[in-house]
């Protein structure tokens, strides 16, 4: 019997976790939902997609601070986290979300 128990003790853990990665994939996979369109910057470089999101970001945190509600108050607008060169680029992108996040909570 110890013997048996020696060996039937690992096999059944093996089974059990062999189903392991069929859970985790089910768990994994995205919802295609309206809310993932809205919040996935468009194409485009990184830094600019990074401003998208920042704009996002900022918009619902002005909305939830009750703050004015304008993309060129925002410090981030104000202040770009970019070399001179590249401010309009991600201010067009950050005004971009922004917006885009303010028409998405008010409901149009």
């Amino acid at each position: 019997m110890k013997k048996l128990t020696r060996i039937a003790t690992p096999l059944i853990a093996v089974v059990l976790m062999s189903g392991a990665p069929l859970f985790a994939h089910a768990q994994n996979q995205q919802p295609t939902t309206e809310t993932q369109s809205w919040t996935t910057p468009p194409p485009g470089t990184e830094q600019e997609q990074s401003a998208y999101r920042d704009g996002v970001q900022s918009a619902l945190a002005d909305k939830l601070a009750n703050r004015k509600v304008d993309a060129k108050s925002s410090n981030l607008y104000v202040h770009p986290p970019v070399k001179k060169e590249h401010r309009d680029k991600y201010r067009d992108s950050f005004v971009a979300g922004y917006e885009t996040a303010m028409k998405h909570s008010s409901g149009e």
